[in-house]
């Protein structure tokens, strides 16, 4: 075992909303091969046969005003460019055509194609550069919200593709209820009342043991009494504050504005590295629950089935058996126990690695878990031996 892994007490995860890997990142590979990013070349057709290539043009809150298909049908569209039947193959071809269906305007469908320059992103960009950049992570199913959160909690989304909030039956235990029950502590942190929580409706009969808003979460970094595992909400909404001022939306979700995302992912890597002893002894994923049908190049893996199967009608007009990832979205795990500059490559991970992971540290694999979760890669041997200098560590000014 590392030392990194020996001094790791906390798992914090945050999860943002909505962007692919591309969209965010893909620019980084001009100045760094091993990424798996754009080489600029790539390309959809339009609903006019038009070749539109991706451009480096994408802005904070002005485009994606219709915002894009991201649901199963609309997905699929996406991967496999309107093929239907048996034995079609993923292209990638369908994100032009099937923002089209949303904006109703050839010109503007164009604009699913942009992603951004890395100074646009300089949050984002600075911890991709400085710890550790996932190539290969997947949204869990070509779909929306919901049922990705789902796999990020219990490793299953137990046969939903969709964005209905559900009840579960109690054979699969959420990773919450797996820490509690072997006196480990576990805590959803949302933004506030008004933005409310993103989360499964089972996870509430908890409340509240397992939930927490983000003040508390400052606080509890501040005082280093952060639970085990930490799963961490932005604000999903725009609204009034206590003291009277606006709290803007920083989920990142189009059209919210990406720079008010920025500073939540600086205020939450901040507030854990200004706690030496906290820092030293925990590990931060950044990550997207799935692509909110914005371009990725790269064509999503088979996975193990989770013994589930949606049915037509929900997924447009074939089941999906639960056999294969979403979009690929961006992913970083930050550790100073991580050599800067880390690309993580030829290894697939989805959002069922989560549960897995935390699973497999904290409760020694022993709890129950889906067959999709056993099947996923873990994370926390990115954590090596040499404590990096302070020095040579990012810090973040927020600007308020």
């Amino acid at each position: 075992m590392s030392t990194g892994l020996k001094n790791l007490k906390r798992i914090v995860v945050l999860m943002m909303e909505n962007r692919s890997f591309d969209h965010m990142l893909g620019a980084l590979k001009k100045d760094n091969p091993r990424i798996n990013g754009l080489n600029g070349d790539e390309w959809n057709p339009d609903t006019k046969g038009a070749k539109v290539m991706v451009q480096p043009l994408a802005d904070y809150q002005d485009q994606l005003n219709d915002d894009p298909d991201h649901h199963f049908p609309g997905t699929d569209l996406q991967l496999f460019g309107g093929q239907k039947g048996a034995g079609r193959v993923a292209n990638m071809q369908g994100f032009v055509q099937s923002y089209f269906t949303q904006t109703k305007d050839v010109e503007r469908s164009h604009q699913i194609m942009y992603y951004f320059k890395p100074e646009k992103l300089p949050v984002l960009t600075t911890l991709a550069k400085e710890f550790a950049l996932f190539n290969s992570w997947f949204s869990s199913i070509p779909g929306p919200t919901i049922c990705n959160r789902a796999f990020s909690h219990y490793g299953t989304s137990f046969g939903q593709v969709g964005m209905n909030i559900f009840y579960i039956g109690k054979d699969i235990q959420s990773i919450y209820g797996r820490m509690i029950d072997a006196g480990k502590t576990a805590k959803i942190y949302y933004y506030d009342q008004k933005s409310s929580t993103m989360e499964i409706v089972n996870l509430l009969q908890h409340q509240p043991e397992v939930f927490g808003t983000f003040s508390e979460f400052l606080a509890d970094c501040k005082s280093g009494q952060l639970p085990d595992y930490s799963f961490i909400e932005p604000a999903y909404n725009d609204h009034q504050g206590p003291g009277g001022g606006e709290i803007l939306a920083s989920d990142q979700h189009p059209t919210h504005n990406v720079r008010e995302g920025e500073r939540f992912i600086a205020m939450v890597y901040n507030a854990i590295r200004d706690n030496d002893a906290l820092f030293q002894s925990a590990a931060l994923l950044v990550v997207y629950d799935e692509h909110g049908g914005i371009y990725d190049h790269v064509v999503p893996p088979a996975c193990s089935p989770d013994g589930f199967t949606a049915q037509p009608g929900d997924t447009g007009d074939m089941p999906f058996s639960f056999d294969r990832l979403g979009v690929r979205v961006p992913a970083i795990l930050i550790s100073p126990y991580i050599p800067k500059g880390t690309v993580v490559d030829g290894r697939i991970f989805e959002h069922a690695s989560i549960p897995n992971t935390v699973t497999n540290y904290f409760l020694s694999g022993d709890a129950k878990r889906t067959d999709r979760e056993k099947q996923s890669e873990t994370f926390l041997d990115l954590l090596g031996d040499s404590l990096r200098d302070d020095d040579d560590i990012p810090w973040f000014e927020i600007k308020t």
